[in-house]
């Protein structure tokens, strides 16, 4: 059985939390899409982890973690990343990277950064992780994959054209030192002897495992709102963040796909550029920001401060449709005990008029969120188990924006742990 854990919003919702809960049913977890430019956070009884490649399940010894060939695969950094985690005790995880997965260059990285530097004032707020200029180059076939690190002849080729298509905008767009083939091929060399004892036809491992009714879980990065065709274009990420794709990114049979988890935060955070109608600011968003996740509402890659909001009914309504939501995860409730009333973000007034379907970019510009206000409950609810035994309040706020958003919370998660989680 095919699972997938994904994001309805900006990314940030707390899906390594979930995705690190449900791999303990899992034999399979597979990251499908995406770079190093996301983390997932993760807190259970190795310690505090932020991962930016390793899929959320590398936790338990039953597992196996696949990086799919939908990845943004940074070689050294998945190398440091493997080193961190068995270095805080966690044992050796078992990873296989798929043959056909492309790889980060080095000059991905600094043409993310040229770029950015260029375009001053109208940047996209990229996390500079390579991630964009990588995707440009995968679809427009000038992409390396990992099976090409083991043929001598080809790289050597390629490698030269390579250089004499990047180095022409290196110096006459950016203006910036030219790529060495020597120096790069060697590089090839570092990454072929680092990745090789990982390397497999994923694809294949998979199908078989389909055929033995293994669990396998496909973990999305970011959310429905950075998707490049459904979110706020051009404020997006490069790689399809759906569930859909998650069948393409890992390569297995779209109909194998029976659940797919959504993850919604009980209120919005977004870091990065881009249209956010429930934003809020000043004394307010610092005290959310603060209060937020575990140890506040920060990047996991960027370090830098989240954006801040109340929920969004009509985003996040959108983003599980998109998603083919059949159970929506609902986290970080524990934060908002806080506040005497909440406000949520129950629709969007554009040009005088009320909608409660999420727009396109050039209308969203133009939204004014229509807020209604909900009483708090005013205590900690971390420990509670059941979901009856939450307050009065708190569970009406979950069932109002079940209505709101039209599908199934089936679990609320009301701290940070593993077992901070309650079933309903």
């Amino acid at each position: 059985m095919v699972k997938a854990v994904v994001g309805a919003n900006w990314g940030d919702e707390g899906k390594g939390k979930i995705t690190d809960m449900m791999a303990a049913d899992a034999d399979i977890i597979v990251r499908f899409q995406g770079g190093a430019n996301a983390g997932h956070t993760i807190v259970n009884n190795y310690g505090k982890f932020a991962l930016h490649t390793l899929p959320s399940g590398v936790f338990y010894n039953h597992t196996t973690s696949i990086i799919g060939n939908g990845v943004a695969l940074n070689i050294p950094v998945l190398m440091k990343e493997i080193k961190s985690i068995e270095e805080k005790g966690v044992p050796a995880p078992h990873i296989l990277v798929s043959d056909r997965a492309q790889i980060v260059m080095p000059y991905h990285i600094l043409f993310d950064q040229y770029e950015e530097e260029r375009l001053g004032k109208a940047s996209f707020g990229s996390t500079k992780s390579g991630i964009a200029p990588f995707y440009s180059d995968k679809y427009a076939k000038v992409g390396y994959q990992v099976q090409e690190l083991f043929d001598d002849e080809l790289l050597k080729e390629k490698v030269q054209r390579t250089c004499d298509q990047k180095n022409v905008l290196l110096e006459h767009l950016y203006h910036k030192p030219l790529i060495n083939p020597d120096e790069l091929l060697n590089t090839l060399h570092e990454y072929r002897d680092m990745i090789a004892p990982y390397v497999c036809d994923t694809s294949a491992y998979l199908w078989n495992a389909l055929k033995e009714n293994k669990t396998i879980l496909l973990e999305g990065q970011l959310g429905t709102l950075k998707d490049p065709d459904h979110g706020i274009y051009p404020m997006v990420t490069s790689s399809s963040t759906l569930a859909a794709y998650g069948c393409v990114g890992a390569g297995i049979p779209a109909q194998e796909l029976k659940q797919v988890v959504t993850v919604c935060k009980a209120y919005s955070s977004a870091v990065g550029a881009g249209a956010f109608v429930s934003e809020i600011f000043g004394d307010e968003a610092d005290e959310l920001r603060r209060r937020g996740g575990d140890g506040g509402e920060f990047g996991a890659t960027t370090g830098r401060p989240r954006r801040m909001g109340w929920f969004d009914c009509v985003a996040s309504k959108y983003g599980c449709r998109m998603q083919g939501t059949t159970d929506v995860a609902f986290t970080v409730v524990d934060v908002l005990g806080y506040l005497d009333e909440i406000p949520v973000c129950v629709g969007y007034e554009i040009d005088g008029e009320v909608t409660t379907d999420f727009p396109v970019t050039s209308k969203l510009e133009k939204a004014k969120p229509v807020l209604k206000t909900l009483p708090g409950w005013k205590c900690d609810i971390r420990g509670i188990k059941k979901y009856e035994d939450l307050p009065e309040n708190c569970r009406n706020y979950i069932e109002f924006i079940e209505k709101e958003i039209g599908f199934p919370i089936t679990m609320v998660s009301n701290g940070p742990g593993r077992d901070d989680i309650i079933y309903r």
